[in-house]
């Protein structure tokens, strides 16, 4: 076959994905901190870029009210102007005369570096080093802030900063891939004999918080009752021999097997539900994690008003100065340099506005939808999928998910992530149409909360109420939003003392 080369035109359309778009895509899918920082870093690398500042806005606000003033008629202005402004400066003056400049500047002077030796600021008004922290220790620190203020020996300190390096979470002395005693591959891994780190371990044990480094939860409640003086009464016994059936709360069978009374069981028990089965758990919790709403929904008569939460987001704008260098006469690098950036600063500025009335726009297709959620609260949420939103403004539905994942709307409801609106449907005989999920998921939580808790209620009680209510629900269905809603089965959940 012989080979040959050949030109031809073809025309043919296609998608393509221009930096620009990617970047507009990308916003959309932002979380608000996500935008702030991608914001304060596209500020950081392209100078024409700043942000409105507070007193720009009210200066133009003035400058606006200004003009309007000048507009008005001379009998259409307000008399009172000047009284107004001379109050203004009086006030000033006496906010000024209410501040103790005299303390203040003393103050500095004492904070302020001593020129020489003789000088020795007073530090009794100053806030002690304690206060001066940033974060709370962890787990490890605070043991090992102990060790160094115990009696370990050199040998003792290895062994016991190897169990406190391996601790998880809950505090317990776990390695990763060993279902064995972890102590022997603590003596390895240091050099030590086995006695001096089983030594060790029960000296970290001992430390608070009490019941740390324990291998099993039977260990560390052992320890605990220990301490408290119950190791050789029933206490310890149940903790030895019959913590499955303190788990299935089935007092009646350790009676019987220890031939006590109910009645003496059931107090031990209640000691050992007093103890802390996850020594490390104060130690290890994330701190709080705060959520700006993107969206407001105010109820204002009987209209329901979606509000853009535009605080503490960057009022970006293209400096002036550079766009005065662009109409210079001026060529050469620096004006190409200056084009490219000023391209760069309006599409940025283009695109978060376009985000931010994408989620305005769906936002109000939602409401639309679930006007009922928003005036009578979660029982009364309907299905809905991204289809009918994405149908109801005239956008694709992969829009609508970016827009959706990671924004939050405030409501008289609470606040909730606009995913949440999204909803299966649950078939209702009931006459009022098909029950979101979340619907039905806040009807169980509702009769767990209501329930005799001698008496719980069974997934099986659960479907036949909700049949009841006209709900047809399968049995695994309210086992699966039971698990989903960190509910326990009957069995865990009856309380019989």
């Amino acid at each position: 076959m012989a080979l040959e080369l050949k030109q031809s035109l073809k025309m043919a359309q296609q998608l393509v994905m221009t930096p620009q778009l990617q970047q507009a895509i990308k916003l959309l899918q932002l979380s608000r901190l996500e935008l702030t920082d991608l914001v304060r870093e596209e500020m950081m690398e392209n100078p024409l870029l700043e942000e409105h500042s507070e007193a720009d806005i009210e200066a133009a606000a003035r400058e606006a009210v200004g003009r309007t003033m000048d507009d008005l008629p001379e009998e259409s202005r307000p008399r009172d102007q000047e009284t107004q402004e001379t109050l203004t400066d009086q006030k000033a003056g006496s906010a000024g005369e209410d501040i103790d400049w005299e303390g203040y500047l003393e103050n500095y002077q004492q904070l302020a570096p001593p020129s020489g030796p003789s000088v020795r600021p007073d530090t009794d008004e100053l806030p002690g080093v304690e206060q001066t922290l940033t974060r709370s220790a962890n787990l490890f620190e605070h043991l090992i802030w102990q060790v160094r203020l115990s009696s370990f020996t050199d040998d003792e300190v290895e062994a016991a900063t190897f169990i406190i390096g391996n601790l998880d979470d809950d505090g317990y002395f776990k390695l990763p891939g060993n279902d064995g005693d972890p102590l022997i591959d603590c003596a390895h891994a240091t050099g030590v004999s086995l006695t001096v780190a089983e030594r060790s371990l029960r000296k970290v044990q001992h430390l608070d918080p009490l019941g740390v480094a324990a291998r099993d939860l039977r260990e560390c409640l052992l320890i605990q009752a220990r301490a408290m003086g119950e190791e050789d009464t029933l206490v310890g016994e149940i903790i030895r021999n019959h913590l499955k059936q303190v788990e299935s709360r089935n007092p009646q069978a350790i009676a019987k097997a220890l031939d006590m009374s109910v009645p003496a069981v059931i107090e031990a028990i209640q000691v050992i539900q007093d103890m802390e089965p996850r020594p490390g758990r104060q130690y290890t919790g994330t701190d709080p994690q705060y959520i700006t709403p993107d969206v407001y929904v105010h109820k204002v008569g009987d209209d329901l008003v979606t509000v853009l939460n535009d605080d503490g987001l960057s009022k970006l704008r293209v400096s002036s100065a550079y766009r005065s260098l662009l109409s210079s006469n001026k060529n050469g690098e620096a004006k190409d340099y200056i084009k490219e950036r000023l391209r760069s600063a309006q599409f940025l500025i283009r695109s978060i506005h376009q985000r931010q009335r994408t989620i305005h726009k769906v936002t109000e297709s939602i409401v639309r939808f679930q006007r009922d959620f928003f005036d009578r609260g979660v029982g009364y949420l309907k299905p809905l999928i991204l289809r009918q939103v994405a149908e109801d403004i005239g956008m694709h539905e992969s829009t609508v998910s970016r827009v959706t994942s990671n924004k939050y709307v405030h409501c008289a409801q609470g606040i909730y992530e606009l995913k949440f609106f999204f909803n299966s449907a649950i078939t209702s005989n009931s006459g009022g149409g098909d029950l979101a999920s979340e619907a039905v998921k806040s009807k169980i939580k509702r009769l767990v909360a209501e329930e005799d808790s001698k008496k719980p209620l069974s997934d099986q009680k659960i479907v036949e109420i909700l049949c009841k209510e006209g709900i047809e629900i399968a049995r695994r269905t309210v086992a699966k939003y039971r698990d989903q809603l960190g509910i326990l089965p009957s069995s865990k959940r009856r309380r019989l003392y």
